[in-house]
């Protein structure tokens, strides 16, 4: 992911990765809030599972950023965990509108 300008070389590696990381980040926000009204802290396994099996995915993808990519995924999903439990302190503390449907 280099191009060439007047001699001189660009290497896109660390935008693309900056940029994926951007939006991934952004991406988890909303995933938690959702998973939290649906499911409540009880879908945390979920997020261990897929943070593992994206971590393990990453040891054998051999282009450096996207494995580099699928491992902030990964870690995105580890994060996720915390922010679970987080997000249902902020429901309790009303910042966040509780599911009515959901036993609390």
């Amino acid at each position: 992911m280099e191009l060439e300008i007047g001699g001189t070389i660009l290497s896109f590696g660390g935008i693309i990765t900056g940029l994926a990381t951007f939006i991934i980040i952004g991406g988890f926000h909303p995933i938690v809030i959702k998973a939290e009204y649906y499911f409540g802290t009880r879908c945390w396994w979920v997020f261990l599972v897929s943070g593992i099996a994206f971590a393990v995915l990453s040891l054998f993808i051999e282009n450096s950023v996207a494995s580099t990519i699928v491992g902030v995924v990964a870690f995105s999903c580890l994060w996720s965990i915390l922010e679970l439990f987080e997000q249902k302190k902020r429901v309790e503390k009303g910042w966040f509108p509780a599911n009515p449907k959901k036993k609390r």
